[in-house]
């Protein structure tokens, strides 16, 4: 039942999705936390879009893996053929829960990203970006409620660690630290499972991406 509920979910979701507009010049892509909202119109990129005040594609989706998953859910293949001035994205969330517990993740991050930060399937999938023209804006994960406190934070502190290095390399790549603004105490931030954005949590990851453009 449970495996219905969430196919209906991202169904749902995809109805509701924006997907690219010809005119766009910012496309979100990425996992749950971007896409979560979407159905109530407050998504990151609904958000995105009212600060920014020009159309933001959408092709985020729940579940979605940097490696692995099929079609839709697999980041990279959110967007391929996409070219836009501007890519906004996260993700590895789902590809560290889905492949280890939080004691013995180091394989996955390397998977993910080198420690040096220009190896793996995220480097690789930036890169891409890069050569189509795009300039990248990767938003790493706050620290929820749920996991607060717990040896799940320490995967993706590491996971931060090597983004930054990734960024620091090209100027064309921006990381944008959402524990700026998130605190898991602000349980008004979080939706009922305390891992996902409330609508206000996604304003606020807006607001936090929105500062690069200026707004």
């Amino acid at each position: 039942m449970k495996h219905w509920i969430i196919l209906l979910a991202i169904g749902l979701l995809v109805a509701c999705g924006r997907g690219v507009p010809d005119e766009a010049r910012v496309v979100v892509a990425g996992d749950s936390v971007m896409a979560w909202n979407r159905i109530e119109g407050a998504s990151v990129a609904d958000g995105l879009q009212a600060r920014l005040g020009q159309p933001v594609g959408d092709v985020s989706l729940p579940l979605a893996r940097v490696t692995g998953g099929r079609g839709p859910l697999n980041i990279p293949n959110q967007l391929s053929g996409v070219r836009a001035d501007w890519v906004v994205l996260n993700g590895g969330a789902n590809d560290l829960s889905g492949s280890c517990d939080c004691g013995n993740c180091g394989p996955v991050v390397d998977r993910l990203i080198s420690e040096d930060g220009t190896r793996g399937a995220i480097p690789a999938l930036v890169s891409d970006l890069r050569a189509r023209g795009s300039r990248v804006i990767w938003a790493d994960y706050y620290t929820s409620p749920r996991y607060a406190g717990t040896a799940c934070v320490a995967p993706y502190d590491a996971l931060e660690v090597r983004l930054g290095r990734m960024a620091q390399a090209d100027a064309g790549v921006t990381l944008v630290d959402m524990d700026d603004v998130f605190s898991p105490e602000d349980l008004t931030l979080f939706a009922g499972d305390r891992t996902h954005p409330s609508a206000k949590g996604s304003a606020l990851i807006a607001g936090q991406i929105a500062r690069v453009f200026g707004r």
